[in-house]
């Protein structure tokens, strides 16, 4: 299998205005796929841009906001798989034979959820994920939470995502791991990443897994990145997992690439996660 080449996708998209974050994705995806990436990953929620009511930052009750027209309005606004702008950027994967991991707010039961799409080379939806780790703390709490961990194949790869957050709980790349993914998408929207960036780095190692982590840039954020699963060589040799971390500031696309039969050849020779006692896990569902 030849390398899985990745776009790490660090712009930003501050105002929610569909219409022009669609019109960015799609340059930057055109301009991925002239230089040979075979997946190209977004941050969290590019298309409706991570940003909800001001009402919501007051923290109240959902009750008592939900008959608030702006918090109505964002409600409404969450996208499905079949709105005109959504259906723009599966059309462009089938157009360029390129997948992409594309991401905002999509409609849940009652309020959206923050939302990872994988779309194949013939611009089908084969993996849909919902941020399951909301940030609970802040305005996120109206978000409806996902509920699982889906894995699908991409080229033969089984991939997986988390978004942002969920990088904190190891439950998450855990879970991921055990449905079998290989490799790990993860859109991302936030600051204060060298300790994020070790979480990452950590969440690769002890799950065998690659992760790619695309952000915004910002003073505090960007370092779009990238780590390998392999910590070792085959003599026992230990090695630096990172493969790529960006810049802060840089707005940009960034290219990395995984070697899908070393990663394979490292998953079949190591034992990280194979000899797990579960029975001793007593506080853990």
């Amino acid at each position: 299998m030849k390398n899985l080449k990745v776009a790490l996708i660090q712009y930003d998209t501050v105002m929610p205005d569909i219409e022009q974050n669609t019109a960015t994705a799609i340059k930057l995806i055109r301009e991925a796929s002239k230089n040979g990436a075979d997946l190209v990953l977004f941050p969290e929620c590019f298309l409706t841009a991570y940003a909800a009511p001001d009402i919501c930052e007051k923290l109240l009750p959902v009750q008592d906001i939900e008959s608030d027209p702006q918090f109505i309005k964002w409600c409404e606004s969450a996208l499905t798989e079949d709105e005109e702008h959504f259906v723009q950027i599966k059309n462009l994967a089938a157009e360029l034979n390129i997948g992409v991991v594309i991401t905002g707010f999509s409609k849940g039961k009652q309020y959206p959820q923050n939302t990872a799409w994988i779309i194949d080379r013939n611009g089908k939806v084969i993996l849909k994920y919902s941020k399951v780790h909301t940030c609970d703390f802040d305005w996120e709490r109206y978000l409806e939470a996902g509920n699982s961990f889906p894995v699908c194949r991409f080229d033969g790869i089984a991939m997986g995502c988390m978004i942002c957050y969920d990088r904190e709980y190891p439950e998450s790349a855990r879970e991921l791991m055990l449905n079998g993914a290989e490799l790990i998408m993860h859109p991302n929207s936030c600051g204060g990443m060298p300790p994020r960036l070790k979480e990452l780095s950590v969440r690769a190692m002890e799950n065998m897994v690659g992760i790619a982590m695309a952000n915004p840039p910002s003073k505090g954020m960007g370092n779009s990145c990238a780590f390998s699963p392999m910590v070792w060589t085959k003599d026992g040799v230990p090695l630096d997992n990172t493969i790529f971390v960006g810049s802060e500031l840089e707005e940009t696309i960034y290219y990395v690439e995984f070697d899908i039969d070393e990663i394979r050849a490292y998953r079949e020779r190591e034992d990280l996660g194979k000899y797990r006692k579960t029975t001793a896990y007593k506080k853990l569902v």
